[in-house]
């Protein structure tokens, strides 16, 4: 395998758990605030409080690694990325620090607060639409380049209607994920009340997961038909992917196997965030950066590769050990253990 494949496979790798891990904690936090204002919180937000306690401070580890890794293997991204996600990647930035800071403040100090949990619902939202950004972006289209000066054409990335099928699905599908792991995770705690009411948000937002994924997929046809084309001639992660998803709902409308069916939600993602990938190279961005042409000397290529390989080897078994000690201990999920 080139060194190459190998650099952008790490690092999509991390992107992934990122994808799952954040859509999680973002999802969780717009339904507790959700539950605040239909006034259910009493049957949900114990479970989402138990949830987010121990992992809220790690979610961005995967999100870190991912675009110092990026600049790393391929320096010539901070060259085009640096101007054209200098206001989307400020306002994520931003609402990252929001995010945690009322986190902290509405669960260590004002409880109970109706304006910390807004704000931290609403970025669990918003942060998931803005870094949806850097992908779109990727597709070409919304940069030029004259005179040797990069220019980032706002107006094309906001009246795109490939643009915001990107963020309706970054949107759904955060909820959707989240939903599915709560509805596991209540499950798990053996709180009926809450189970019910989270399965129903899972089958609720499952058609717009699958109704903004073939938006994307007809606003890219019109926006880039060579990766368009390419994602054709990859269809069976996509078809393997919508398998997936259908095994998983079946499942949660059965009512039975929720952790199973949650497997086959990280599958469904996985099929269809590595089709996507496969199926851009070899551009990073179109048509500036290729694999090739961006990347690296051999031998900074071949470091990096060891240390994050290294890195994926340490946080994956601390992921673990952060599990089995408070997310899935029995005592702790079941509310009968200090957090």
């Amino acid at each position: 395998m080139d060194i190459q494949i190998l650099g952008i496979t790490v690092l999509w790798i991390f992107l992934y758990g990122y994808l799952i891990v954040a859509s999680i904690d973002f999802g969780a936090g717009f339904f507790a605030y959700y539950g605040k204002v239909t006034k259910r919180d009493d049957v949900i937000n114990s479970i989402i409080s138990r949830y987010l306690s121990p992992v809220w401070e790690v979610t961005n580890v995967f999100f870190v690694f991912f675009f110092v890794g990026l600049v790393g293997f391929f320096p010539k991204t901070a060259y085009y990325y640096g101007t054209a996600l200098l206001v989307p990647g400020s306002i994520a930035l931003v609402l990252l620090a929001i995010r945690g800071s009322f986190y902290a403040f509405g669960n260590y100090g004002a409880k109970d607060s109706h304006f910390y949990t807004f704000l931290y619902g609403a970025t669990g939202l918003l942060i998931p639409a803005s870094l949806s950004t850097a992908l779109t972006i990727s597709e070409g289209g919304f940069i030029d380049e004259k005179n040797g000066t990069v220019v980032f054409l706002v107006e094309e990335l906001l009246t795109s209607f490939y643009s915001w099928a990107v963020v309706f699905l970054a949107i759904v599908s955060v909820l959707y994920i989240s939903a599915m792991f709560l509805s596991f995770y209540a499950s798990k705690a053996k709180d009926l009340k809450a189970l019910e009411l989270l399965r129903k948000y899972a089958l609720f937002w499952s058609p717009p997961t699958i109704l903004a994924s073939f938006l994307v997929f007809l606003a890219l046809k019109g926006h880039n038909e060579e990766h368009f084309n390419n994602m054709v001639d990859y269809s069976y992660f996509f078809i393997l992917s919508f398998i997936c998803f259908n095994i998983a709902v079946w499942l949660v409308y059965k009512n039975k196997r929720y952790g199973t069916a949650f497997i086959f939600v990280m599958l469904q993602f996985l099929f269809a965030f590595f089709g996507y990938g496969v199926s851009h190279l070899p551009y990073i961005l179109y048509p500036y950066i290729t694999i090739e042409a961006g990347f690296t000397n051999e031998a900074m290529g071949i470091a990096l590769v060891i240390a994050f390989i290294a890195g994926l080897f340490l946080l994956i078994p601390s992921l673990f050990l952060l599990m089995r000690m408070f997310l899935f201990d029995a005592k702790y999920v079941e509310g009968n253990r200090e957090k």
